[in-house]
């Protein structure tokens, strides 16, 4: 083994089906998958499985995990065995090595028993080397009792975070692989995984390895995407001002429930966007059929619950777009790490509310009977509310959680934008003092009304219009204070029981915020959506109007400056409003300047801009 733990090949190796002989893995890299060059981490990797040592090894999503394991594979005289928890993901994974030239089998509930048959001869008469299997196939007395005439080299457990109870997706056909070393003593066990905390990791190793492994971390960052959070306040509005600018790009953007993801296709097809629903209540036919569309199609938006992704390897996703709050920061940083997996930039954007809050709390208490599972995953949702309301760089919040570290990273929205933070403690000690009050028995829209003065009939018949802070509040609005009980909620002053239906309940820091012992510090634009909202819809229409008086021939000018746009922000990683916004390319389209005298005058174009962006507009204006 060489000091970057790669195996030295002295022997030759047999391609699975293949005649050829390869002396060692670059070959393999060279000759059958036709890459140059590993990329960082392949080589260790590679090294210890050709090498007989067990590994988990955790990449970022796009690291191109799964040459890990079959340049291994291919290189190894003994057969190798994929754990995989998705049909699509082993079809997919199957039809790619074929199409390199690599025989292998894949044997799953989705093929016709006399497919699977042909495709355990082929596999145990060793002309496929490689086989792709689910773990409860895989773990029946029977297919075990045939593995052990086979004595394969090397398992390979695939999303093995699924192993784990600590895990955020824990499967429990998954942890009987824990059996594996029992079965297959001389066996190689590698296990890959993107998404794993270090107390995940542990559990992992010990479950597959007892102690006799390696365990590998290539790092979490993915320094391409560009990550977003925004409180929900309009989902339309805001998904449109997210997509605004990415004609022609494909992307995801991701929905909580079954009946959003049709309205937002629907919403999106009536914007004259080409988009496809997808979401476990349609036939397997019908979401085989939209994920070829998407994998096979240009510009191309998904709309689909978290039912999509897993294993989907279209590189050029150029965005990811939350309009929910995920499960977990595990479940958000695997599906944005579904964008920009060319290394190119990708955008993403998460929005968040209230109701996000209260259902995922609502899932995580309707998940079993396990108390210790329900903390922990109450644990995971704390961790993101804290990721959302962060008033520092997402990438340092994002990294930290997987024990990451990372400087400040200039291409998040609080980088870019960094957020004003003001002092919130006056506020925050009526809100606990009205909840106090109350008995810690009331949702946010009752403490609202009672911070508020509100003449409801609930608060005439509880007698809490007599309260010392009723009306305290009534100088904000009702969207200053849902946006304060949200900080408040992720700040983890407040939390929401769900078993008392949502009812918010001081925690000790609120409680000492209430004394004087603790101060509340605040996003001070995160506490007034809706006002911004409006001014943002105003500014919107004015720019939509001045859009339509353009004639046919600046509309299409209009069009390609917006093109130009796009390809420079591309260069520079940035949002494209931040080379030009929307109005100042109106204005280009329709005063056509001739000169960068000209084109300084128009609004929009400063000194800085004008001596960076001048000659590429004014060429393409020119020329049009």
């Amino acid at each position: 083994m060489d000091g970057n733990g790669e195996v030295q090949q002295d022997g030759a190796a047999i391609a699975m089906g293949a005649p050829e002989r390869f002396r060692g893995p670059l070959d393999v890299l060279h000759d059958v998958f036709g890459y140059q060059a590993f990329r960082p981490g392949q080589r260790e990797i590679i090294g210890l499985l050709t090498g007989g040592t067990s590994a988990l090894a955790v990449m970022p999503t796009g690291a191109g995990k799964s040459l890990c394991y079959q340049i291994p594979a291919i290189l190894s005289e003994r057969r190798t065995v994929v754990v995989s928890p998705l049909v699509a993901l082993i079809d997919d994974q199957a039809a790619a090595l074929r199409a390199n030239g690599v025989n292998v089998a894949a044997i799953h509930s989705g093929r016709a028993r006399e497919a699977n048959v042909e495709e355990w001869r082929d596999f145990a008469a060793g002309r496929s080397k490689l086989l792709y299997l689910s773990p409860e196939r895989l773990m029946t007395p029977r297919m075990l009792a045939a593995m052990k005439r086979i004595d394969p080299g090397l398992f390979v457990i695939d999303e093995a975070h699924c192993i784990s109870k600590w895990g955020p997706s824990f499967r429990p056909e998954y942890e009987q692989l824990a059996e594996l070393g029992q079965h297959f003593p001389n066996a190689t066990i590698a296990a890959f995984t993107a998404t794993a905390d270090s107390a995940t990791r542990a559990d992992i190793a010990d479950k597959l390895f007892h102690g006799n492994g390696r365990t590998i971390v290539h790092g979490f960052d993915r320094p391409n995407l560009q990550l977003a959070v925004q409180p929900k306040t309009n989902w339309r509005r805001q998904l449109m001002e997210f997509l605004g600018g990415k004609e022609g790009q494909s992307g995801i953007v991701y929905c909580l429930s079954r009946r959003l993801t049709e309205e937002v296709a629907d919403y999106l097809c009536e914007q004259g966007i080409k988009v496809i629903a997808y979401h476990a209540g349609q036939p397997a036919d019908q979401r085989r059929e939209g994920q070829d569309r998407f994998m096979s199609e240009d510009g191309v938006v998904m709309v689909a619950t978290i039912a999509f992704g897993m294993g989907i390897d279209k590189p050029d996703i150029r965005f990811v777009c939350h309009l929910n709050l995920p499960g977990s920061m595990e479940a958000y940083y695997q599906e944005i790490g579904r964008a920009g997996r060319d290394g190119a930039p990708a955008e993403t954007l998460m929005l968040y509310g209230l109701d996000d809050i209260r259902m995922q709390r609502q899932f995580i208490e309707n998940d079993g009977e396990n108390d210790e599972h329900k903390l922990r995953e109450h644990k995971r949702l704390d961790a993101l509310l804290a990721y959302c309301e962060a008033s520092g760089c997402r990438r340092q919040a994002l990294l930290a959680y997987f024990d990451d570290a990372s400087e400040p990273c200039g291409n998040c929205d609080n980088c870019l934008h960094p957020p004003k933070v003001v002092d919130g403690t006056g506020e925050a000690r009526a809100l606990f003092e009205a909840i106090a009050s109350t008995g810690q028995f009331f949702g946010a829209s009752h403490i609202i009304d009672i911070l508020r003065g509100a003449e409801t009939q609930k608060i005439a018949e509880r007698g809490h219009d007599k309260l010392d802070v009723f009306g305290i509040g009534k100088a904000r609005p009702k969207d200053f204070w849902q946006g304060f009980i949200r900080q408040a909620v992720a700040g983890g002053h407040l939390v929401i029981n769900i078993q008392r239906y949502g009812c918010l309940e001081l925690t000790p820091s609120a409680d000492a915020m209430m004394v004087g012992q603790e101060t509340f510090s605040i996003r001070e634009e995160a506490l007034m959506p809706c006002a911004k909202s409006k001014r943002e819809e105003k500014r919107a229409a004015r720019v939509q109007a001045a859009a339509n008086e353009l004639s046919e021939r600046d509309q299409s000018l209009l069009k390609e400056l917006k093109a130009l746009r796009l390809d420079l922000a591309r260069e520079r990683g940035v949002p494209a409003y931040v080379v030009f916004p929307d109005a100042t390319l109106i204005e280009l389209a329709r005063v056509r300047p001739t000169s960068e005298a000209q084109m300084g005058e128009v609004n929009g174009v400063g000194p800085k801009k004008l001596a960076e962006y001048a000659e590429p507009f004014l060429k393409v204006i020119a020329a049009a």
